[in-house]
């Protein structure tokens, strides 16, 4: 009758030693409190109370906060945080697979080959700047000849106006065969 699962049980302990902490806490804030001479002067009296409960509750925080059973609680909080996580993500990228959307793994992967284009072409196009550079800008100081532009070429001339045929005689020319 008096077996329970482990879990309440567990909670129960932790209860327990949570209760005794603070009851500790408040035992020692007591004493420190109605410890004090007749001579000292009050400001001074708050003083000493004031860093009696700080550190009161400095070691007993420290106390809890390093107890296994405070460090226990934390990796279970932990480890389900990160599962909860995980399968939230899971799930809804399924959903977004199923409804043919895009997923964040989706994004995430043409995000990633973006930037390894990226890095590719600037180091390229850095690689190609330092060619030129030492092309235009030879290490023995001496001035390399500009290079050679091709010049365009002439357009044809117009043949003479007498060999032209006027447009009119075009059309005629055309009806006639």
């Amino acid at each position: 009758m008096n077996e329970q699962p482990d879990g309440t049980n567990q909670t129960a302990e932790q209860w327990a030693a949570f209760q005794q902490i603070w009851g500790e806490t408040f035992s020692k804030l007591m004493q420190l409190g109605f410890t004090f001479s007749p001579d000292s002067a009050p400001p001074e009296f708050m003083r000493q109370v004031r860093s009696g409960i700080f550190q009161a509750l400095g070691k007993s925080w420290e106390h809890f906060l390093r107890s296994p059973q405070f460090m226990e609680g934390m990796k279970q909080h932990m480890d389900n945080a990160i599962a909860f996580r995980k399968m939230s993500g899971d799930f809804f990228s399924k959903v977004r697979h199923e409804t043919q959307s895009t997923s964040r793994d989706d994004i995430d992967a043409v995000m990633l080959a973006v930037r390894h284009m990226e890095t590719r072409i600037l180091d390229r196009v850095e690689e190609l700047a330092g060619r030129i550079e030492k092309t235009y800008n030879p290490p023995n100081g001496s001035k390399p000849k500009a290079p050679a532009v091709p010049k365009p070429k002439k357009k044809q001339a117009a043949p003479p106006a007498a060999k032209r045929k006027p447009a009119a005689a075009k059309k005629t020319a055309r009806r006639k065969t």
